[in-house]
């Protein structure tokens, strides 16, 4: 098992961070590759775990998928769809392998998956992924764990989401493109992610439009082509570092990165007291003066991300006065609080409002990421910590951030990998 030790030094950290690509987007653009025979190029797809283990999903449907990991580019050709059945073992470790089933459905018509897992955050359930894909015509089983979809002839419909699902807008988009007639998908996810996918869908052949409002309207295709594409640039990586900064008093420029995905995080920060400017190089972030503490209510995109209320609850807890994190997307994401108040953060949980009293200083010592998000918040608050801290089971961390400690170093933080075995 690997671990984080970082070391807090009291000095800002100064310098440029080039932005991977997006997690959140490349896992469906990978899914969307199942919609056609020919051979699809993803561009800037960063080498992360998630994006290792849909390749595997993608390879054991029958795909062939060659990934130049130090080009960021992965060629992924589904001239056969040999199997339909996703195995227990990716689902369990990637929420995101349930996205193949809208593909598999308008490709073949079925499919048989597994329950997904991912962090431990909250419910997530696919019933807004069914109740779509029976609009469509499409019948589901449940037994055992697992999810059986089939369907004679996918069509299009009238679809409401009563919560917008980024997964299920995705699912149902992927469904959708293939599918015969017109799918209007109502209080549909307008996150940047979203967006993304639906311009590759076009790149593809499909006919998309609406995505980045509420209503996306699709009209069905009788067959899609290869396309190549770039993926995003990601935005909570972005907002991670600009919380970087923020908190060690730094001053970083971001490449890679587009300002209209960060206009939450930036309103907050600048609340904050921290200031950012966009420049032909990148965004650069700097703070000079004391942070000032905030109120923060997660909202689905335009509003501020629940991806980035950890890293920002380790932005409050060294902030004087009270903040209040208000998390409406997921019911427990509050999980690393506990390890942060290891840490000497005053924090109090009540429901789905998190109360943070700002204090002097944090301090050292050992904790453990709980998920991805929750993992990076420590990593945060150990650069603004006083002494070592050591942060165990950072496989979380390293499935949505890409040589997070080669990055951090680069820009003057003390930290470092460990094997514990080897101790």
């Amino acid at each position: 098992m690997e671990k984080f030790i970082v070391e807090g030094t009291g000095e800002g950290l100064r310098g440029n961070v080039k932005i991977s690509g997006s997690k959140n987007a490349v896992l469906p653009i990978l899914a969307a590759c199942l919609l056609t025979p020919e051979v699809c190029e993803i561009r800037n797809v960063p080498p992360l775990s998630d994006v290792q283990y849909m390749a595997k999903l993608l390879q054991e449907l029958g795909a062939q998928v060659f990934f130049d990991e130090e080009k960021e580019i992965m060629r992924v050709q589904a001239a056969e769809i040999s199997s339909v059945e996703g195995l227990y073992e990716m689902a369990r470790k990637m929420r995101a392998s349930f996205l193949v089933a809208g593909a598999l459905l308008g490709r073949c018509g079925c499919a048989r998956l597994p329950l997904p897992g991912g962090c431990q955050i909250g419910s997530r359930p696919i019933d807004l992924h069914l109740k779509g894909f029976q609009v469509m015509g499409a019948k589901n089983k449940q037994e055992h764990g697992v999810v059986e979809l089939q369907v004679k002839n996918l069509k299009g419909g009238e679809i409401y989401l009563d919560f917008p699902s980024v997964g299920a807008t995705e699912n149902i988009l992927l469904a959708a493109a293939l599918a015969k007639g017109e799918t209007v998908i109502e209080n549909a996810a307008a996150e940047p992610e979203i967006c993304d996918l639906a311009d590759f869908l076009r790149e593809m052949g499909a006919h998309v439009e609406g995505d980045g409002t509420d209503t996306i309207t699709i009209q069905g295709v009788k067959e899609l082509h290869g396309a190549t594409h770039t993926v995003i640039p990601d935005r909570i990586e972005a907002g991670t570092f600009m919380t970087a900064a923020a908190i060690t008093g730094g001053d970083i420029l971001l490449e890679n990165v587009q300002e209209e995905h960060l206009r939450p995080v930036i309103a907050k920060l600048a609340e904050c007291n921290v200031k950012t400017e966009m420049t032909e190089e990148g965004l650069r972030v700097y703070r000079k003066g004391k942070l000032h503490p905030v109120q923060v209510k997660t909202m689905p995109f335009p509003g501020f991300p629940t991806d980035m209320q950890a890293p920002f609850m380790s932005l409050m807890t060294v902030a004087k006065g009270t903040s209040v994190i208000t998390e409406t997307v997921f019911e427990n994401r509050f999980i690393h609080a506990g390890e942060l108040q290891r840490m000497g953060a005053d924090i109090k949980i009540d429901s789905r409002s998190a109360v943070i009293e700002g204090v002097d200083t944090l301090t050292g010592t050992k904790v453990k990421a709980t998920d991805l998000r929750a993992g990076a918040a420590l990593i945060l608050s150990a650069l603004a910590a006083k002494g070592e801290t050591e942060i165990s089971d950072i496989y979380h961390i390293e499935r949505g951030y890409h040589k997070i400690d080669e990055k951090l170093r680069a820009i003057g933080a003390h930290i470092r990998k460990e094997n514990k075995e080897n101790e």
